[in-house]
């Protein structure tokens, strides 16, 4: 892991501030989600990438009826065969 030298307090409510620069580098823009990872004593932020309901793949998410789907099971439900 890569300490970045930056200390932030936790307020009342829980909540840090990512300083700006940071999210710049690592692309994290108002509203997007991040995931919450705890690993032995550290906790590991990481913006969250939409999985398939059906396969786990992170590759051509679209969603439908509020589920994400991939491209490829996407075409397996709706080929005839």
């Amino acid at each position: 892991m890569k300490s970045t030298g930056i200390v932030r307090r936790v307020d009342d409510l829980g909540r840090i501030v990512l300083p700006r620069k940071l999210r710049k580098v690592l692309d994290i823009n108002e509203r997007d989600e991040l995931e919450i990872f705890m690993q032995g004593n550290s906790i590991i932020l990481q913006k969250h990438q939409p999985n398939c309901i059906f396969c786990g793949s992170s590759n051509g998410i679209e969603s439908f009826k509020g589920k994400n789907i991939c491209a490829d099971c996407f075409k397996e439900l709706t080929s005839k065969e």
